[in-house]
């Protein structure tokens, strides 16, 4: 099963338990649903277990409904649906709609106590959400034709500081939230408490391979910078090798020279050690620029050269 899958089958593992909160589940199945007026409701889902969960809550409201099974090439889709005159007049009085009105918003009267939101919104997600695999991204989706209800939903999360976004993408209105920590806040409030903690250990693992390859990659700029200046070094010392210059340096510098040709791949703090007595690091280092002077010095043409050339 896919992320999303594994969410709303949590979320329908939920027990609901008061009459009121079993009305905001059903609120939500009709607000979310493909429609909702005076015909009655129809919700479609490619999950069975979302249209028996969605008939279950209208049932426990006294509302009867039923499940149709409709083919297609890409898997069958299930429609709940509520269309009997006399059923179709029970859910509106429960909701308190005409099923008449012109832009459907959310009562939020019919919340009676603080589980309503929650299995409210759960449902809601049942009906029109999803959510990235968390090792792809962090996101979670509710997607509605009405804007009424998007903006009021919008509202509804983020009185509960989910933070959410509302953007529209073809032709749907689309209510996102993409911090992982809210989604994680979101999964449990839903009652999605297992996938909650999914997105905690991806958070935690992400983190922490992050920071490893920061490490790791300032590690290979610094052993990158070594090999270039021990590079420039032993450049250095072949050069006053060559001009017969070496033995002429002060001591200690030429058998600072003669131990970095010894050990030409050996770091500075190991390579300090190998003198009797050891030297520091910055010591070593000092060295090696008095070396690299010395043999710039070689390189730059005397006055007395330049005179000539200019003759």
């Amino acid at each position: 099963m896919s992320f999303s899958q594994d969410v709303k089958a949590e979320i329908l593992r939920r027990k609901v338990t008061r009459p009121c909160c079993c009305a905001s589940a059903a609120y939500a199945v009709a607000c979310f649903g493909k429609y909702f007026d005076d015909r009655g409701i129809v919700l479609q889902t490619e999950t069975e277990g979302v249209a028996a969960f969605a008939m279950k809550m209208y049932a426990r409201c006294g509302i009867n409904g039923q499940i149709l099974r409709k083919e297609r090439p890409a898997g069958p889709m299930f429609e709940f649906s509520v269309k009997e005159p006399a059923e179709v007049q029970k859910l509106l009085d429960l909701f308190g709609h005409t099923g008449r009105e012109p832009a459907l918003r959310i009562r939020p009267g019919g919340f009676k106590c603080q589980n309503c939101v929650s299995f409210f919104i759960s449902t809601a997600f049942l009906c029109c959400g999803t959510a990235t695999d968390p090792e792809k991204g962090y996101n979670i989706e509710f997607l509605s034709t009405r804007y009424q209800l998007s903006q009021q939903l919008e509202a509804m999360l983020a009185e509960h500081e989910f933070h959410p976004h509302r953007a529209l993408r073809k032709g749907a209105n689309t209510i996102y939230i993409k911090a992982g920590d809210h989604i994680e806040d979101l999964l449990t409030f839903m009652g999605a408490g297992n996938a909650a903690m999914r997105i905690m250990e991806q958070r935690m693992y992400n983190e922490m391979r992050n920071k490893t390859n920061r490490l790791s990659n300032c590690e290979t700029a610094n052993m990158g910078k070594s090999v270039q200046a021990a590079v420039q070094v032993q450049k250095a010392i072949r050069q006053l090798e060559e001009a017969g210059a070496l033995d002429t340096l002060p001591a200690p510098l030429p058998e600072t020279a003669r131990l970095r040709m010894a050990y030409p791949d050996l770091p500075l703090a190991r390579l300090a050690e190998k003198f009797d007595p050891p030297v520091s690091k910055a010591g070593l280092s000092h060295r090696f620029k008095r070396i690299q002077q010395a043999a710039q010095r070689l390189s730059r043409p005397t006055p007395a050269d330049g005179k000539e050339n200019n003759a």
